[in-house]
């Protein structure tokens, strides 16, 4: 089992910027993810990255957001900038027991808690 905690969640106007970190502890983990979900839609890919520091992301967040690791520390950000009204959600850290890289929830086995971000007009 994988335990993940997620933190740097906050408040923060159009155009700031913020990083989440998720930080693992139990097996050795593979590829890594990040998802969100706003209210009343579906939890949403958002990016994700494997050991070997293979990434990718979602169109909506290309040239905004970035994905990396410390895998010495287990542990994975997520580096958000030039952030929008639309970009508010929980954003939730996941973990896959799968090589590769995944944007689908059905290929990720353990979730954090989630973190609110949350981005004023």
């Amino acid at each position: 089992q994988v335990q993940l905690v997620e933190s740097g969640g906050g408040l923060v106007q159009t155009g700031g910027s913020l990083r989440l970190s998720c930080a693992s502890s139990g097996r050795t983990i593979g590829t890594m993810a990040w998802f969100r979900q706003a209210p009343m839609t579906e939890r949403e890919f958002v990016a994700a990255i494997t050991w070997s520091m293979s990434s990718t992301c979602a169109e909506s967040v290309k040239g905004r957001f970035t994905i990396s690791r410390d895998n010495a520390k287990n542990t994975v950000y997520l580096q958000m900038n030039s952030l929008k009204p639309e970009d508010t959600a929980v954003y939730y850290c996941a973990a896959s027991p799968l090589l590769g890289l995944h944007n689908t929830r059905v290929q990720y086995d353990s979730w954090g808690q989630g973190t609110q971000v949350t981005v004023s007009s």
